[in-house]
């Protein structure tokens, strides 16, 4: 006996005591004949039976599953992607009246009617739209919601990295969250997370909400700079994820916005995980208390002999290298000290000696305060 002819009384069965119809009935064989289409068997098990107007179990979901398709299709016409996965929800009493057939007429081991209505909206939609389901690492997920009729989707984050040149002094490095919202996102920010953009940051997210869509940013720095410092060369490197961006692809590399040039702008595949070394190269301008002279500037040149210790509130200590060091004198009391450093020296504080050891004060033997400083370069390791 075949195994189509094994079934075949199971199927009569079930299809005397329920109405069925095509996809459902030929679901709960289809595994068993190793075939891929429940609706060509289960008209095929039905060819003797009567027409059946109301399914038990889906009550003929299956034929309105393009009206789910359209709204699929109007949810994601906005974005660019190309792979895609299904989430659905469907009503507990479609669920639980699967199980009642299945449990009743033992029929173990095959997909139930949630997977069944996922896999045929997968199949119209990639048959549509030709583009590939992913389960494991889709560009878009679709949440459709077959019991109130709703369609959501949420695209995969994107992360870029990039360096900005800043020749605006009084300009923040970091952007002040949504007050509302502490910058998880809400209404009032436009589920940005940042409700102002007057900053470094402010100005790359808007730039990156304008071209790729989404909603928050979260910026990783390679160091940081005082909101007077200017950021010179070839700018600071820094990485961003936009979370739930509609475009996957930035037609420029660059852009010159108000205050701030951004370049070398890619798509990566992450942010680091861990801290990245780097140097940087600074021009900072100098003021002491005392009268200084060439003489007492040459001490300077110790610094770079032995390590910086940095001490934190926090108790933590850290040792970093000043790797060169130059000055120019300008009169009694300023010069100008061009020096390269590992990242994380707090230059401020470097030069009053504040937690800081040995800093410029105490290499001098006199109070010193940087009148500002800027950054002509700034090199990962």
């Amino acid at each position: 006996m075949s195994a189509y002819q094994k079934i075949t009384p199971i199927a009569n069965q079930i299809l005397k005591k329920y109405d069925l119809c095509d996809h459902c009935l030929g679901r709960l064989f289809s595994k068993q004949l190793h075939l891929s289409s429940n609706k060509l068997l289960g008209r095929k098990l039905k060819k003797n039976s009567k027409s059946n107007p109301r399914c038990y179990i889906c009550k003929n979901l299956f034929e309105n599953l393009n009206y789910f398709l359209k709204l699929m299709l109007d949810s994601a016409s906005s974005h660019s992607y190309s792979s895609f996965n299904v989430g659905i929800t469907i009503k507990p009493s479609i669920i639980d009246r699967d199980d009642v057939i299945r449990s009743k007429y033992k029929l173990k081991g095959i997909d139930g009617v949630k997977t069944d209505i996922t896999k045929e909206l997968v199949k119209l939609f990639s048959k549509k739209t030709k583009k590939k389901f992913d389960y494991l690492d889709s560009e878009i997920v679709f949440t459709v919601n077959l019991k109130d009729e709703s369609c959501s989707v949420r695209s995969k984050s994107l992360t870029l990295s990039g360096r900005y040149v800043k020749h605006a002094r009084d300009f923040s490095q970091k952007q002040k969250s949504c007050s509302n919202c502490a910058g998880k996102g809400c209404r009032i920010c436009d589920f940005h997370g940042i409700s102002e953009y007057d900053s470094v940051e402010g100005e790359i997210s808007q730039f990156l909400f304008k071209k790729l869509g989404g909603t928050t940013a979260k910026f990783t720095w390679i160091g940081g700079e005082d909101k007077s410092s200017l950021i010179l060369g070839t700018g600071r490197p820094f990485f961003v994820k936009i979370q739930n961006p509609h475009k996957r692809k930035l037609r420029s590399n660059s852009a010159k916005l108000e205050h701030i040039e951004i370049s070398n702008m890619k798509i990566v595949s992450d942010s680091p995980k861990k801290p990245l070394k780097f140097n940087s190269l600074v021009e900072a301008k100098i003021s002491t208390s005392s009268k200084i002279d060439s003489k007492l500037l040459q001490k300077l040149k110790i610094l770079p002999k032995n390590p910086i210790v940095v001490y934190e509130k926090s108790g933590k200590r850290s040792e970093k290298k000043i790797l060169s060091i130059k000055y120019k004198k300008h009169d009694d009391a300023s010069f100008t000290l061009f020096f390269k450093f590992e990242g994380g020296l707090p230059v401020k504080r470097f030069v009053t000696g504040d937690d800081v050891s040995p800093g410029l004060s105490q290499t001098l033997g006199m109070p010193c305060k940087c009148v500002e400083f800027d950054f002509h370069d700034v090199e990962v390791k």
